[in-house]
């Protein structure tokens, strides 16, 4: 179990554009593969989590990933965008988190909760109004959790998987 006292919140870093990699696509496909078509999963995969893809984020000012560690071992992680690097506009007042994963074996263990709470912390510092992210409507569990940390539904956009047309639930809590 990993203790909430004990984890540490980590700024990435080019130089952890491996690391990221691989963290975020086991992640990312334990929450959605078995979800979705497999050449559809696997377009966007090949697209979204590309070296070089994740190298050019990581270097975009407007756009800041961090770690989840607890010790050496990447527990979870956090994207967030700032004004100009969001994947919808609503103003130059609010930050979106765009990304934010634990993997199964670190569910239930505050991993999630802890991230919010350093995306909030970002929000307040900037002093924006809200925050705001996108969540896949049909991911029961993570809408859940959003709730129980008090982010309401404000709208709706569209998500592309490969060539598969989704849709998020957009999801915001003032700061």
């Amino acid at each position: 179990m990993v203790e909430n006292s004990r984890l540490g919140i980590v700024k990435c870093s080019v130089e952890d554009t491996l690391a990221l990699r691989e963290f975020a696509l086991v992640a990312f496909k334990e929450a959605f593969e078995a979800y979705n078509n497999p050449d559809d999963f696997a377009a966007y995969v090949a697209k979204a989590f590309d070296t070089a893809n994740l190298r050019s984020e990581l270097e975009n000012p407007a756009s800041a990933f961090y770690f989840a560690k607890s010790g050496n071992e990447i527990v979870g992680y956090l994207k967030v965008n700032f004004p100009g690097a969001q994947t919808d506009s609503f103003g130059d007042d609010c930050l979106e988190i765009e990304r934010i994963y634990t993997t199964s074996t670190h569910f239930g263990k505050g991993i999630g909760e802890v991230l919010m709470a350093k995306a909030m912390d970002i929000a307040q510092a900037h002093q924006f109004a809200f925050i705001w992210l996108g969540v896949w409507e049909e991911n029961a569990r993570a809408i859940r959790f959003y709730e129980k940390q008090g982010y309401t539904v404000f709208g709706k956009h569209d998500f592309w998987m490969g060539n598969d047309l989704q849709h998020d639930l957009l999801m915001r809590k003032n700061c």
